[in-house]
């Protein structure tokens, strides 16, 4: 722990927008945070369909594939698989204070709003609820059912965030990347990582000497 600044949880589940997980989890990297991942099976379809990038199959194998990917130091990126229960995540007594689902599909939203537990994604977002810690759920999907919505309300009144893919257009982006760093740099700040992303809204007045 001594050789990050703190540590992150991400798992990626199986909405549309990877690209928001795999730009979270570069920025993070590149902030010295320690990340602990979590990959559901429908992501790794996802990621298949909408990038290039070919994840492997195990655990194991996907960590030094995102080591690589990312240049990160060693032990910096930690990959557990679905159901690998002596994972730090799994308990109060090792799971980081931060957790975020990026993106979260609204299957994911509802097992973690009915405590379902019956993977480690959902378990650890179990375990960040019942300790009081970040949770940070990123759905995306279009529209929402009064089912989705009722389960964010449930989630937001538990102490979860809700932080919807949705970004803004008031920075004039050129290109999909810009689009991704809006959602990335809200993350970011939501869980206190230095960003440099995006201008803080007002920040150029503050700035300024008129």
């Amino acid at each position: 722990m001594s050789d990050f600044k703190q540590r992150v949880t991400l798992a990626i589940t199986g909405a549309s927008g990877v690209q928001y997980a795999i730009r979270l989890l570069q920025c993070l990297v590149a902030a010295e945070v320690q990340v602990f991942v979590m990959i559901s099976q429908a992501a790794k379809v996802v990621t298949a369909t909408e990038t290039t990038l070919q994840l492997p199959g195990g655990s194991a194998e996907q960590e030094r594939f995102f080591t690589q990917l990312l240049s990160a130091k060693p032990n910096q990126i930690k990959v557990f698989s679905r159901e690998q229960w002596m994972a730090p995540v799994a308990s109060g007594s090792g799971a980081p204070s931060t957790m975020v689902v990026c993106p979260c599909s609204t299957g994911s939203l509802s097992a973690i709003a009915t405590g379902a537990s019956n993977n480690l994604i959902e378990r650890a977002a179990d375990v960040a609820l019942k300790e009081r810690r970040q949770l940070i759920l990123v759905p995306r999907e279009a529209p929402y059912s009064e089912i989705h919505l009722e389960n964010m309300l449930k989630l937001t009144r538990m102490g979860a965030v809700i932080l919807p893919a949705s970004p803004g257009f008031y920075h004039q982006p050129k290109c999909i990347e810009d689009l991704v760093d809006f959602v990335v740099a809200r993350i970011l700040s939501q869980i206190g990582v230095e960003q440099t992303l995006m201008p803080r809204w007002g920040e150029s007045l503050i700035s300024s000497s008129d």
